[in-house]
């Protein structure tokens, strides 16, 4: 498929995000037991969520550890920035303003 990740359904995109964990997991040559045991999990758990079958939050995170590649949840969810304005009302309510 390719339709940009914006232009697809919901389960469309867990079917990419399992697709996509099942990629990690082979390119470091583990089953899914493997996987499963090195992250604390059950093996059905890293099957359900290789079928983009609404793995939880927590799942992804320790399947991203095992797989090297927890540095991608920057990209998923990355730091608030703070906007040259929040920084000026933030330094004018210190002086007493």
């Amino acid at each position: 498929m390719d339709l940009r990740i914006t232009e697809r359904t919901d389960p469309e995109i867990m079917k990419e995000l399992g697709e996509r964990l099942t990629r990690l997991r082979r390119s470091r040559s583990l089953t899914q037991a493997d996987a499963a045991e090195r992250a604390g999990i059950d093996r059905t758990t890293v099957s359900r969520a290789e079928r983009g079958d609404n793995p939880n939050l927590l799942t992804v995170i320790r399947l991203l550890r095992v797989y090297g590649r927890l540095e991608a949840l920057d990209q998923f969810i990355p730091a608030a920035e703070v906007s040259p304005m929040q920084l000026v009302r933030a330094a004018r309510r210190g002086y007493g303003g």
